[in-house]
């Protein structure tokens, strides 16, 4: 029986039927930075398998694309009726009131966007793909263009590259779909369906298929970046560099940062390629269950949240038995009614399979004292699973995948993060307990005022994810991730949908983070200072993809860290040489941008 791929090398093969183009783009012209080698290692010699409209391909030829060649995609301004939805992403926060917006289809799109965008003198200019970015950096008043990559959402096979390729506005579900009745493949990710891959993949990427197969970046190959250059008093030129992971020097650490380092730092990705994919489990059992906030103790909530630090402790390791379950703990706020927890273990061995989930559901509920209910409320960015709490459904991947394909409702939110190395200390627990029940928090800062009794809301909460196993088996520097040893990510959530309310979620959401790291100055400090790693570290900073302006504020973050070393640790110093180079005029730039 031939390879599965091999559907997808055949000329017109059921891949390219599946697409929305119905032919691939002649190559683009790469591009490196003066000081980079010679040779092989630019990338210029080696054959793309997608091209430019109205070029020849030509594998041994670099076939450049003009300023005039090259188009600049579809221009949406004000009076266009789609201007207002394109100018605001997923959370309602943020609205921007660009010039204009450009939705590009593809890589000369986005060369003609950028060259007429700089060149008229719109030097603000961001990068959309699927619109989730929880800050504004995106959708900021100060932008004069939006580049709206959405359009670009092809997933094939690249012969050229012996990878599988997926454009930068291709979406989660579409990256799942795709891959996997073409080839059986996986490219593990998060699980928020509509979640662009242009911003998900280079702050670094994760899922329910981590703890199994790692984390997206650990399987990038290759990425395609526009970039800009100028000469001086000349016009701005961008140009379009593949960089490889086998490449050396400058394009060696484009192709890093990409691995980890977030977006908007350096140029506009347009490609990803990967190599060397897993098959996903072929069955999953699925469990979803709840416990009633009614009747909930503190001792209850300690020994839950407790069990569940504890079990990612002993079982984090990249060779744990356990490293094929993956598991969400739902700590939402007592209006919610319930507490949730979502669980997907591999059942290619059914039995096996089943074993995992009951041991694990065991010492979860060990000493909690509460019986199992429905999940039948909305947790957050999931949605309700019903018929679970009592036996776990068999279903084939691909369904439960799409069972838990949820991003939510578009509205206002306000979002924090942490790595844990360590399960939770009492103390953080009775502060979580305290602002999810309703209990008086008076802390230990001086002067306090805040009462967080008065806050009732049911899309606020804390959810905590098992992490760990194969995504440890990488360095903190072999990847642009420096959290390399962590048991948990924790995604601290509140929703809402009036402006006038703001203040008041945000207030919220600030003294629980700061109380809950009241000891380490208000946030999860990283475990590494000066590449020297505290074996007794609790926390190990935050996630890059769920970004907090937060972190740079004197008020909040007293920690003395900043805050792009809660992000990237020891590796923000060669990200930043990276920016150095491949941007130097510092086009693309954010709150947070690496600078």
């Amino acid at each position: 029986m031939r390879p599965a791929r091999s559907l997808l090398r055949a000329p017109g093969g059921l891949f390219r039927a599946l697409t929305r183009q119905p032919a691939p783009e002649p190559p683009v012209a790469v591009a490196e930075p003066q000081a980079s080698p010679p040779g092989p290692s630019t990338g210029i010699d080696r054959p793309v398998a997608r091209c430019l409209p109205g070029n020849a391909h030509n594998p041994d030829k670099e076939s450049a694309v003009s300023n005039a060649e090259a188009s600049s995609g579809i221009t949406v301004t004000g009076i266009d009726d789609r201007y207002s939805s394109l100018c605001q992403g997923f959370n309602q926060r943020w609205t921007a009131h660009p010039d204009y917006i450009k939705v590009v289809r593809s890589t000369a799109d986005v060369i003609g966007a950028l060259n007429e965008a700089l060149n008229s003198g719109r030097t603000r200019i961001t990068v959309r793909s699927g619109g989730h970015c929880y800050e504004n950096f995106v959708a900021n008043p100060g932008v004069q263009v939006i580049i709206d990559v959405g359009q670009m959402d092809r997933v094939h096979y690249d012969p050229g590259m012996d990878a599988y390729c997926v454009e930068a506005g291709s979406t989660n579900w579409h990256n799942y779909t795709q891959l996997y009745r073409e080839t059986g493949l996986a490219l593990p990710a998060g699980s928020c369906y509509s979640v662009g891959a242009g911003g998900h993949i280079c702050g670094g990427g994760y899922g329910m298929l981590s703890r199994q197969h790692g984390l997206t970046v650990d399987y990038l190959y290759a990425v395609e970046v526009v970039v800009v250059r100028r000469e001086p008093h000349g016009a701005y030129e961008a140009k379009a560099v593949i960089a490889r992971r086998d490449d050396d020097g400058d394009l060696n650490d484009l192709w890093w940062a990409h691995t980890g380092g977030g977006g908007g730092n350096f140029g506009v990705i347009t490609r990803y390629w990967f190599k060397d994919l897993p098959r996903p489990p072929i069955n999953v059992w699925l469990s979803a269950v709840a416990w009633d906030w009614k009747g909930m103790t503190y001792e209850s909530f300690s020994r839950l949240v407790g069990n569940f630090g504890r079990f990612c402790a002993a079982n984090s390791d990249p060779g744990s038995e356990y490293a094929d379950l993956f598991s969400i703990l739902k700590l939402t706020h007592r209006e919610a009614g319930k507490i949730g927890l979502i669980t997907q273990v591999d059942a290619t061995n059914p039995a096996a399979g089943r074993d995992r989930l009951d041991a694990f559901l065991t010492e979860i509920e060990e000493g909690v004292g509460l019986q199992r209910a429905e999940l039948d409320v909305d947790l957050g960015e999931h949605p309700q699973i019903r018929g679970l709490h009592k036996t776990p459904r068999l279903m084939p991947w691909i369904q439960a995948t799409q069972t838990l394909n949820g991003s939510g409702d578009n509205r206002r939110g306000k979002y924090k993060s942490a790595h844990m190395r360590k399960p939770f200390p009492e103390d953080q627990i009775e502060v979580m307990w305290n602002f999810l029940s309703g209990t008086r928090d008076g802390g230990d800062l001086p002067g306090d005022d805040y009462d967080n009794t008065g806050y009732a809301n049911a899309d606020a909460l804390i959810q905590v994810d098992t992490y760990g196993c194969r995504i440890n088996a990488l360095g903190s520097q072999e990847t642009a991730v420096a959290q390399r040893d962590s048991i948990m990510k924790l995604q601290y959530q509140t929703y809402w949908t009036d402006p006038a309310e703001d203040g008041v979620h945000e207030r919220w959401m600030r003294e629980l983070y700061r109380r809950v790291y009241l000891d380490s100055g208000g946030v999860p400090v990283p475990a590494s200072a000066d590449g020297t790693v505290d074996p007794d570290a609790v926390t190990d900073g935050c996630y890059i993809n769920y970004p907090d302006r937060d972190l740079g504020s004197d008020e909040w973050n007293t920690s003395g860290v900043p805050w792009y070393r809660l992000y990237y640790g020891d590796n923000y110093d060669r990200l930043l040489r990276t920016k150095h180079t491949w941007d130097p005029h510092d086009i693309f730039q954010h709150d947070q941008s690496i600078r």
